[in-house]
């Protein structure tokens, strides 16, 4: 898409400004994990926090030097200018943006005046200062710059003169996009159109939008700036953010490409955006929200009655697009209907057309259908998947070993810190059967050490495996402790990540399940022949 002779940038902020949410903590193997499904998406810019200021943020931008293989996007880092009446090159802050390695930097400057003499406690010229040094200082060290302008709508209703004395200072020194932050959230649609209007006629400068949704318009402000002539759209996958959140990049991207025929992401990605909008949420840990638009469970939901009959005759008499447009479906509140235009293009991404076999295509469905009434979800547990679709296509999953029996044991020994978990595993492979009994930091632990110590003789390939995250989330809240719990698995081994999920009525139960699946499954992909 063109706008204003540049090319439109769509700017995610999932890991930084996103990780703000309440409840919401990111390791680094989780931002790496979601960096991925950004990438995937087709989205121009990932924000992946701010390094310097932030270990974990440091830290995530050393793995993404060498784990992190993008091809669509291009990973930011964000910071600040130079301190007041410090000098740009000895500030470690902005030596620590440029020591991330990111190729694009995003600086975050104060834009009202208020901020800049409460908060800074600086004078009006040395801010500009800042953001002039530090622009340049990042250009000459071949760093593309944004420039964040915090509370700029805020700022310019109160000070127009010195909000757009900000804007020229970032953009005369180098900034690629000034982003005008309506960082209280407090804007409306037709209160952006006419700031960012006025802004882009009196500057001339390439401007970009960054919403909050604390008057529920995050997305609608996001349009209208877009329409009133931004050329950069931040947001967060799902509206995550701190207070009620960020606007949802979901559905600014779908807007946009559906409803204001602006292709802002590659040909065809759109379709997969339902997928990753919910692998994210398992990744976050964070529970689905039904109704959020275009990829929510209920967003195509119809109850019988006047809209079945319409739906019978026409599906488009009572929906504003087709859900497969964005990877989702129509289902009706008789049943728990799974997405099929979702199956079917992970079912293409890991290997199998599902699109030439209606049975087959059905039959996935039904299981994952029956599947996931039972808490199950397949969104961020493309292992798990991939061995579904193994036993409905060919007949059977890979059987590496045959379990007799398993069990985990918790002690607490009176004088000790800590209880003590052992697990015991019975099974055959490789002709010989075992018996393998270890103790672990936890009952998953101890049952990972356990399968090991049983298989590790038969399959050497185990001794690359390792298990790097682990996460646990109760399906029924109002169930307590009878409630069904779920759990996803995240395994590395040999340069790959993959990911299952397990569901049971214990999370001891539902760890084994996707414990044992990660085994068969990254045994399969090092290319290990079953030897039972």
């Amino acid at each position: 898409m063109e706008s204003t002779g540049s090319t439109f940038q769509v700017y995610d902020t999932t890991l930084r400004d996103g990780a703000q949410q309440e409840g919401l903590s990111l390791s680094v193997p989780d931002k790496l994990a979601i960096a991925g499904h950004l990438d995937e998406l087709g989205v121009g810019f990932i924000e992946g926090g701010w390094p310097g200021a932030i270990p974990k943020d440091t830290e995530f931008f050393r793995r993404a030097a060498t784990d992190l293989n993008l091809k669509q996007a291009v990973l930011t880092a964000f910071g600040a200018t130079r301190k007041a009446g410090v000098a740009v090159d000895q500030d470690p802050q902005v030596q620590a943006l440029i020591d991330s390695l990111a190729p694009a930097v995003t600086l975050v400057a104060k834009s009202d005046i208020r901020h800049v003499e409460r908060a800074l406690r600086t004078t009006a010229e040395e801010n500009l200062a800042m953001i002039t040094e530090t622009v340049r200082h990042l250009r000459d060290h071949g760093r593309r710059v944004f420039l964040d302008a915090e509370h700029f709508f805020d700022g310019y209703r109160f000070n127009p003169d010195y909000a757009l004395r900000v804007v020229r200072s970032a953009a005369e020194a180098g900034a690629e996009v000034v982003v005008l932050c309506d960082t209280n959230g407090g804007m409306l649609p037709g209160w952006v159109t006419e700031v960012v209007q006025e802004v882009s006629a009196q500057t001339g400068a390439l401007l970009g939008i960054h919403a909050h949704n604390d008057t529920g318009c995050a997305v609608a402000n996001s349009l209208a700036a877009v329409e009133a002539g931004a050329i950069q759209v931040q947001g967060t996958l799902n509206g995550y953010g701190e207070r009620t959140g960020n606007a949802d990049l979901i559905t600014v991207l779908a807007d946009l490409e559906l409803k204001l025929g602006r292709p802002v992401l590659p040909e065809g990605k759109l379709a997969e955006i339902t997928r990753i909008a919910h692998a994210v949420n398992e990744i976050a840990n964070v529970l689905p929200y039904q109704r959020q638009p275009y990829v929510g469970a209920s967003a195509f939901a119809h109850k019988a009655g006047l809209h079945a009959s319409a739906i019978k005759v026409d599906p488009d008499l009572y929906q504003h697009i087709d859900p497969a447009q964005v990877g989702n479906d129509m289902r009706m509140l008789v049943s728990d209907m799974a997405g099929r235009a979702s199956i079917e293009l992970k079912g293409k991404e890991l290997g199998f057309d599902l699109s030439g076999d209606r049975e087959l295509l059905s039959r996935v469905t039904d299981r994952v259908k029956q599947l996931e009434a039972r808490g199950y979800t397949f969104e961020a547990a493309d292992a798990s998947f991939s061995l579904l679709l193994q036993e409905e296509v060919h007949g059977a999953q890979p059987q590496f070993c045959a379990v007799e029996s398993w069990r985990v044991i918790t002690e607490f020994r009176d004088g000790t810190a800590e209880a003590v978990c052992e697990a015991t595993v019975k099974l055959t492979a490789g002709g010989t059967r075992s018996v393998a009994t270890a103790e672990g930091n936890g009952p998953v632990s101890a049952l990972d050490h356990a399968l090991r110590q049983a298989l590790l003789p038969v399959y050497p390939e185990l001794d690359a495996m390792k298990l790097t995250d682990f996460k646990v989330r109760i399906l029924d809240g109002e169930s307590a402790t009878d409630a069904i719990t779920r759990v996803l698995v995240e395994t590395t081994g040999s340069g790959a990540v993959w990911r299952t999920v397990g569901v049971g009525p214990n999370v001891v139960e539902a760890s084994w399940q996707a414990l044992l699946e990660s085994f068969v499954f990254g045994l399969q992909a090092m290319g290990a022949a079953p030897r039972l």
